[in-house]
């Protein structure tokens, strides 16, 4: 069995899970989270699509020497540096770094660096760190919690190095 169907049976049983507990809550719980799912499912599907395409715009654009001499497996330590500065530097929501990282890894990044680079993007997002960290929590609370998460990028490239090509 392959991963991707595995995902797809846990996904689809949780779907089937979940639903049933609206079902058994009643008619109303029911038909509420099936109106919310759906105009849910409605919103998301164009911003997939968008994401998908232009990353298939930017792997087109981004010549392969680029990637693979600043992100490529012979990079090193540098391309770790590179790709945790632009994961930091990358706005926009999953849809945008993740299909960045896959078009990384389709022109040949070496995985830990596209490792550092998903896990930079999940930890310090420049754009979220400014539009919603700072106004929600003292500055020094954020900057502290930056300065205690730097290591993760490097920490998950040096795993992902130990542990070889997946």
């Amino acid at each position: 069995m392959s991963a991707s169907l595995l995902i797809d049976i846990l996904l689809w049983g949780s779907v089937v899970a979940v639903g049933t507990i609206a079902w058994l809550r009643g008619r109303t719980v029911l038909v509420s989270s099936l109106r919310e799912g759906s105009l849910e499912f409605i919103n998301i599907v164009p911003r997939i699509a968008v994401g998908v395409v232009g990353s298939g715009y930017i792997a087109a654009v981004i010549p392969q020497e680029i990637i693979t001499g600043w992100l490529g497996p012979n990079s090193g330590w540098l391309g770790v540096l590179t790709a945790t500065i632009a994961g930091a530097a990358t706005p926009g929501g999953p849809v945008v770094g993740f299909s960045i990282g896959a078009v990384a890894l389709k022109a040949g990044g070496g995985p830990p660096q596209v490792i550092a680079y998903a896990v930079a993007w999940a930890l310090f997002a420049f754009q979220r760190v400014i539009l919603w960290e700072i106004p929600f929590m003292p500055a020094r609370f954020v900057w502290f919690r930056a300065a205690v998460s730097l290591p993760f990028p490097f920490l998950a490239a040096a795993l992902a190095m130990l542990i070889g090509k997946p």
